[in-house]
């Protein structure tokens, strides 16, 4: 998000791979901050009955466990564009780029683990993170240099979701969900 943001209101392209149509799991920090927050008095226990002889990859005597932490809901990444423009009142430029090799065109974290052991999925929207994200980029950004130009989009210019195009969700998607312990996909876009 911050490249993005920094690129469109820089009037800088942003590379879109595979022509933008990517989807990826955006998460809003807040989401993630109450998950870890939920997690921290739930340590992992380590598996008593762990052989070292026939070890699990999944598994350890010492104890540890990776949760995916995100929305757990791909959204179109020309769709996190517009928003973006909306938000700053700015037209992206747009660089279009073939596919990159090794990259997928959609993936998203698989939450259900966190979800069984305590409770919790992220749920803020895209447009209520992108909002909260652009409130936050422009008063970091007046802060820290003296930018006076950058735009502020009213709540009423935002679309509501009864106006939005429906995205896919991955149980109806034939997405296969992503299983990894990271977070952040090194393949996926700001």
């Amino acid at each position: 998000m911050f490249i993005f943001a920094k690129a469109i209101l820089a009037g800088q392209p942003i590379k879109l791979f595979n022509h933008g149509k990517m989807r990826r799991d955006f998460t809003y920090i807040d989401d993630v901050s109450q998950a870890v927050v939920r997690l921290i008095d739930r340590p992992p226990q380590g598996r008593p009955d762990w052989d070292g002889s026939r070890p699990d990859p999944a598994s350890s005597a010492a104890p540890w466990k990776v949760y995916n932490i995100g929305n757990n809901r791909p959204e179109e990444l020309m769709y996190v564009v517009s928003l973006l423009e909306q938000e700053f009142g700015r037209t992206a430029i747009k660089e279009m780029l073939p596919m990159q090799p090794g990259d997928v065109e959609a993936t998203y974290a698989d939450v259900a683990e966190l979800e069984r052991d305590i409770g919790f999925r992220p749920s803020t929207s895209i447009e209520d993170g992108i909002a909260s994200f652009a409130k936050w980029y422009r008063d970091s950004c007046r802060r820290s240099s003296p930018v006076s130009d950058l735009p502020t989009a009213s709540r009423s210019s935002r679309p509501s979701k009864a106006t939005l195009p429906d995205r896919p969700h991955h149980p109806d998607s034939g997405i296969a969900p992503l299983r990894s312990p990271s977070l952040f996909p090194a393949s996926a876009p700001p």
